[in-house]
């Protein structure tokens, strides 16, 4: 009986012994950063006395690498772009781009033989650009449809609309509405935002089916009425 005690707790120290040697960590959630900007990367709190600490891009290339007292930094797209501060294990990496998003990885040995990693989900966006909202109307006896499109290229963002007739914030890159003289709203902002930035556009309208000028085409008409009546007043000299 003794004897098969101990077969069952040495067997069961054997299945445990992988998960003495490694510590695993995974930030429970992702950084978000610009590209372009600069990005710091670290742990709440390094271990003392370790043998040697390693970051990966990815499981299997290595950016930086400190070991015995010698700093090496790998020949990678990230060699002129990283630094690594040995007192708290922070990888400072300048200039981050769309394609340096991953799930970096920092493994640390402590003297004891024991090795801690920790992953760290990077995801790096380009910054989103003013949106451009397109109107369509159908008018009809003291009614207006308006379907109001929020347009913008090649980048996943999220539209939410804001509106004094609208009960709540609408999010979709589409609202539809009826406007009719007694009940519309004189203003539309459509707002397209991504993790790391945002931008508004609004429309205007004058009556429930008729659409203001966008400041931009005000200042033109403007403008031009100062240049024309200075053209006369030099005509007249």
């Amino acid at each position: 009986m003794c004897s098969r005690r101990w077969e069952l707790s040495l067997a069961l120290e054997l299945l445990l012994l992988p998960h003495l040697f490694l510590a695993t960590s995974m930030q429970d959630y992702s950084k978000y950063a610009t590209s372009g900007s600069n990005v710091s990367l670290s742990i709440s709190s390094l271990p003392r006395n370790y043998k040697s600490l390693t970051w990966f891009y990815t499981t299997d290339q290595k950016i930086v690498e400190w070991e015995s007292g010698q700093l090496k930094y790998f020949n990678t797209k990230f060699k002129d772009r990283v630094r690594l501060d040995l007192q708290s294990g922070t990888l400072h990496i300048h200039n981050v781009q769309k394609e340096d998003s991953s799930t970096y990885l920092l493994m640390v040995l402590k003297d004891h033989g024991y090795e801690d990693e920790w992953k760290i989900p990077l995801v790096v966006l380009d910054p989103v650009p003013k949106p451009f909202i397109k109107v369509k109307k159908t008018q009809e006896v003291n009614k207006c449809y308006l379907t109001l499109s929020c347009v913008i290229k090649d980048q996943p963002v999220n539209y939410t609309w804001y509106a004094e007739s609208l009960p709540k914030e609408f999010q979709s890159s589409v609202l539809e509405v009826t406007h009719t003289p007694q009940n519309y709203s004189s203003s539309y902002t459509c707002q397209v935002s991504n993790p790391v930035s945002r931008q508004n556009t609004t429309v205007n309208f004058t009556s429930p089916c008729v659409q203001a000028p966008s400041s931009g085409v005000a200042w033109t008409a403007t403008w031009l009425v100062i240049m024309v009546t200075t053209v006369l007043g030099l005509l007249w000299i």
